[in-house]
C-alpha cells in the first residue's frame, strides 16, 4: 500500500475496493444448490427452471407442511422475487420440528435462488431471507427446572 502522509494523499490511492461480483452457480444439470439452516433443522435445496413444483422430502410441500402458515413461510422468497411458477424446487430437510424445517427450507431456497439468478440478491436481501436466523433454544442450567424456571418454592 502507498505511504499516506497527509489527507490529500488519501484521495490518490489507486487501489479501490471493488464491490463483490456475484456470479451464477449452476451445475451440469442446470440446478443451483444451497443449504439452509434454522434452529436444529438443516435443509438441502436444489432449484432449476421448471413449472413451479415444490417437493420436500419426496412429498408435495402442501402435504409435508400441512399448516398454511408453514406453506406461506416456504413460498415467501419466490413471491418476493416475483418468480412464482418458474422454478422446480426439490428440498430434503432433517432435524428440528416443522416450524424450524420450514424456516430452513426458506433460507436454503433464498440462497439457491441467488445462485441461480444473482439479480434477485438485492430483493431477497432486503426482505431478510438471506440472513440465517441464529436464535436457538437456550440450554438447561443445573439447579433449575428448565433454562430459567426455578423449582417450586414452598415454606412448609
Amino acid at each position: 500500500m502507498a505511504d499516506l502522509s497527509s489527507l490529500k494523499d488519501l484521495g490518490t490511492v489507486s487501489e479501490a475496493a471493488a464491490a463483490p461480483v456475484h456470479v451464477r452457480k449452476v451445475d451440469s444439470l442446470g440446478r443451483s444448490y444451497a443449504t439452509g439452516k434454522r434452529k436444529d433443522a438443516v435443509a438441502r435445496v436444489w432449484v432449476k427452471a421448471g413449472s413451479g413444483k415444490i417437493i420436500v422430502n419426496g412429498k408435495d410441500y402442501t402435504a409435508y407442511f400441512a399448516r398454511p402458515v408453514l406453506q406461506m413461510i416456504l413460498r415467501q422468497p419466490i413471491v418476493a422475487a416475483a418468480r412464482d411458477g418458474q422454478f422446480d424446487i426439490i428440498a430434503t430437510v432433517a432435524g428440528g420440528g416443522l416450524s424450524g424445517q420450514a424456516g430452513a427450507v426458506r433460507h436454503g431456497l433464498s440462497k439457491a435462488l441467488t445462485y441461480f439468478e444473482p439479480g434477485l440478491r438485492s430483493v431477497l436481501k432486503k426482505g431478510g431471507f438471506l440472513t440465517r436466523d441464529s436464535r436457538v433454544v437456550e440450554r438447561k442450567k443445573y439447579g433449575r427446572a428448565k433454562a430459567r424456571r426455578s423449582f417450586q418454592f414452598s415454606k412448609r
